[in-house]
């Protein structure tokens, strides 16, 4: 596959990605959950992650009424609870970007993210999957969050998949460009890691973990390892890349956990939403029950919060 961009004649050494002691990310993954953040500290580490939210609607069935109603609440989680933030942005499909774009206007500081490349499966062609990116972006996208060929990359075409992630990357524009590997599919935390390490190379903003439409989505031990990778680029080249994990995170304690992992591992200054964000939608109710919960000492039931 030929492409126009730069970046292409640039590829990463796919021989350098390190091997990944399974076992040992495991043992240091299961440390991170036994950590546990005091009461004076668990609001505002709600609040972060809140703040940190892609509130996401990807389904069949959305529409322009839906994703209006999302944007609303990304701006207003809880109009009772003083001084909660808003969500970090919406994610919906490039068709309703324009929707968004309205619906939020140009002040807000929610971002619009849009799927592209034909997610989630990802099996179409490169032209189709860059006009699909420019029309976002055209549209008023914020950020693209692309789904990398992992059939491509499970047959060893691993230059095929940095090549359309760089292609992809330069069709974005000025727009954020977060790469979704769809590490259920992956197999291997070696695979993890090679495919992040091709991602950032590449030229991702963002790695990203899953699509969240398979069963195996977010895992502590698979955003480990994907933060590794982005730990080590720093370390060579000071420039940060941001992580998303994305799906099977619906509670507000394994989200803090999340936290005290980026904290030990890449540092503090990964913990705003420029470079840590969750690709969630029940998240947010279930950390809006906790914030509730500390500031009236009691639960709201759940039909008290919107689903969407």
């Amino acid at each position: 596959m030929k492409t126009k961009s730069t970046a292409a004649s640039c590829r990463y050494d796919y021989a350098k990605s390190p091997p990944i002691d399974q076992v040992g990310i495991v043992e240091r993954a299961a440390r991170f959950t036994t950590r546990s953040i005091k009461s004076d500290c668990k609001r505002a580490g709600l609040d972060m992650v809140l703040n940190m939210i892609d509130l996401t609607t990807l389904e069949g069935a959305d529409t322009p009424n839906k994703v209006r109603q999302l944007c609303y609440k990304a701006e207003h989680l809880h109009d009772s609870i003083p001084g909660l933030p808003t969500t970090a942005a919406v994610c919906v499909f490039p068709n309703f970007v324009s929707v968004a774009r309205v619906a939020l206007g140009d002040s807000s500081s929610v971002k619009i993210a849009s799927v592209a490349t034909s997610f989630p499966n990802g099996h179409a062609i490169l032209e189709q999957k860059l006009e699909e990116t420019r029309r976002a972006v055209g549209d008023g996208a914020d950020e693209i969050d692309m789904v990398i060929s992992r059939g491509r990359f499970l047959s060893g075409e691993y230059d095929y998949v940095f090549d359309e992630i760089a292609a992809v990357k330069e069709a974005c524009g000025k727009a954020r460009l977060k790469v979704i590997l769809e590490t259920g599919e992956l197999a291997t935390l070696d695979n993890v890691r090679r495919a992040s390490d091709i991602a950032i190379h590449a030229g991702a903003d963002f790695i990203k973990t899953s699509t969240g439409k398979i069963a195996s989505a977010a895992t502590i031990p698979v955003t480990l390892v994907m933060l590794l990778a982005i730990r080590d680029h720093f370390f060579k080249t000071g420039r940060m890349v941001g992580m998303k994990p994305a799906g099977g995170i619906s509670t507000s304690k394994l989200a803090l956990h999340y936290l005290v992992m980026v904290k030990e591992t890449v540092g503090p200054e990964w913990l705003t939403n420029e470079w840590f964000r969750f690709g969630a939608s029940s998240l947010a109710n279930d950390l809006l029950m906790q914030v509730a919960k500390l500031e009236r000492g009691l639960y709201q039931a759940p039909q008290y919060f919107s689903k969407d």
